[in-house]
């Protein structure tokens, strides 16, 4: 006797992963919008006080994302684990040991810069993969979901760069989670800071070619279809 559709697995999985998708949506959107009304209530004094607005919500949404790497190892997200991994990597350094870590950091432009440009690229992205769950694609979505990402992520570790190096006087003065480990080993974490900041380059090289790989791949598979019914 075949199972009611509710309980066959596929359907289970993917109604988890349209939830989960649709919070994300419903986050970044509400960070994006929050900022564009506040930049054009408040205009350039609203980028000081950025992160203390939406800060909060960031985070959480930031700390869900994680999940996403559970998904990549049970085998119900098709996307390899260590793009993903150096992708998410990359915001929870920069958004919990860096700019939470530090109140100076917080008030800085960059801070504003980088948020907008997250949530583009999450606002997109979600959307993309929650309608592709649901078995709906739409060509122009498919087609900026596969291309935005090319002119803001170069720009997306720049701004992070930026953070990194802003920061460091603030690490050097108040010599924030530097410490000594066992036989009088120091860690001096403005150089873990530095030499984590040339690894995101190196990082950036590989997961902007996997990225590239994978445009290609569903571009070619995808030419302009219309609406799945």
């Amino acid at each position: 006797m075949a199972l009611p559709a509710w309980l066959q697995p596929r359907y289970r999985k993917n109604t988890y992963l349209f939830i989960y998708y649709l919070i994300q949506f419903c986050g970044h959107s509400w960070i994006f919008t929050n900022m564009t009304v506040r930049f054009f209530s408040f205009g350039e004094d609203s980028m000081v006080d950025t992160f203390y607005a939406i800060g909060l919500v960031m985070r959480l949404c930031q700390s869900i994302s994680l999940l996403e790497l559970l998904h990549i190892c049970v085998g119900i997200d098709p996307n390899r684990l260590l793009p993903r991994l150096l992708q998410l990597t990359e915001r929870i350094v920069i958004l919990f040991v860096v700019i939470t870590s530090q109140e100076e950091v917080q008030e800085k432009h960059v801070v504003c810069v980088l948020f907008i440009f997250w949530n583009l690229l999450d606002m997109v992205r979600y959307t993309y993969s929650m309608l592709s769950v649901v078995g709906i694609s739409y060509a122009v979505l498919t087609w900026l979901s596969q291309t935005l990402w090319m002119p803001i992520y170069p720009l997306c570790v720049l701004a992070e760069a930026l953070a990194i190096y802003q920061s460091l006087p603030y690490f050097e003065s108040f010599g924030t989670y530097s410490t000594k480990l066992p036989f009088d080993l120091p860690i001096y974490f403005p150089y873990v800071l530095k030499i984590y900041l040339m690894m995101l380059f190196i990082g950036m090289y590989y997961t902007y070619g996997h990225l590239y790989s994978e445009r290609r791949d569903v571009l070619r598979v995808f030419p302009f279809k219309k609406k799945k019914m």
